[in-house]
């Protein structure tokens, strides 16, 4: 029996040019979910570190009223000791004048009522301090979550982005684009704040896509729309998820799309806005720059559907 030797490298051969594009299609699809799970663990960092950062402001302001009614209390106690709790007291014995022992009687008992008040004061500031310091906890502990959640996200897109990186210099693809590219100048049907958001999205054609990307020189997709409505007045949510999940009340018929609409993928993974006439601008993947393309027959089947902001 002859044993077959294989030619030397042949097991490692570079994958041919269809497969590699094939392989590239899977790895953007993982990568869109990826970002956007990336893109929404970033979104709950910030708004748990804000809260967190809020409330450690409120707290301080609490600690020195708290600080104010605790001296208020020290400072009764000192002339307690001093002169004794009630020195009205020596002045009601031997009193004959009725109307003057009822006068320092109302006194001692306003006295009285007032040292009350500062105890109950105190001691409803002091509770809810611990009450506010407990949510502060709460929150701080939800901020490091979501923080190392960030962190394990970015691994894996980072992986992710290095392979779609690889492949895409391999089919001689990879496009870095122009951080300050001027864009083009949008001549479609749409008017109003439409218009001004598309006006925005179109002069960053060129600019690089990069993940997490908000602007001014790159831009993820859902990045990329949030700061183009901005310009128009409208403040969406940062993710794709979030921005279609703000948008459950204005949905249009993929049939019945006009100028400005947000367009989602199948899965969330993905959007753009409608621009008119067929076309659509967005920020691609990774390796491909922000670009108007045709709403075709792959375009298509792929949207989930759309949103009127």
């Amino acid at each position: 029996m002859v044993a077959s030797v294989a030619a030397p490298g042949a097991a490692f051969a570079e994958p041919s040019p269809a497969k590699a594009r094939a392989k590239l299609v899977k790895l953007n699809e993982q990568a869109d979910r990826l970002v956007e799970r990336y893109n929404q663990a970033t979104e709950t960092y910030k708004s748990a570190k804000e809260k967190y950062s809020a409330l450690n402001a409120e707290l301080g302001r609490k600690d020195a009223r708290a600080d104010a009614l605790r001296q208020d209390l020290v400072t009764a106690a000192v002339n307690d000791y001093q002169a004794g709790p009630f020195p009205l007291w020596g002045r009601l014995i031997g009193q004959s004048d009725p109307q003057a022992l009822l006068g320092n009687m109302a006194s001692l008992q306003q006295i009285a009522e007032a040292r009350a008040a500062k105890i109950r004061a105190y001691d409803a500031a002091t509770k809810e301090l611990r009450d506010r310091r407990n949510e502060a906890k709460r929150l701080l502990a939800g901020a490091e979550t979501a923080r190392d959640k960030v962190r394990g996200e970015k691994a894996k897109v980072d992986k992710l982005v290095k392979e779609q990186t690889k492949l895409l210099r391999r089919l001689g693809a990879f496009n870095t684009g122009d951080p300050n590219s001027p864009g083009i100048v949008y001549t479609g049907p749409a008017s109003g704040n439409a218009r001004l958001a598309l006006q925005f999205a179109f002069a960053q054609v060129g600019k690089p896509y990069r993940y997490g990307g908000t602007g001014p020189g790159s831009y993820d997709c859902s990045g990329l729309t949030q700061a183009a409505w901005r310009r128009a007045g409208v403040e969406l949510p940062r993710t794709t998820w979030t921005q279609w999940g703000w948008g459950s009340d204005c949905r249009v018929p993929l049939d019945q799309l006009e100028p400005g609409d947000l367009l989602f993928s199948k899965g969330l993974g993905h959007m753009g806005m409608y621009a008119g006439n067929g076309k659509m601008v967005h920020a691609p993947q990774t390796g491909d720059v922000i670009k108007v393309v045709d709403l075709d027959d792959y375009w298509r089947t792929r949207l989930l559907g759309a949103v009127r902001p």
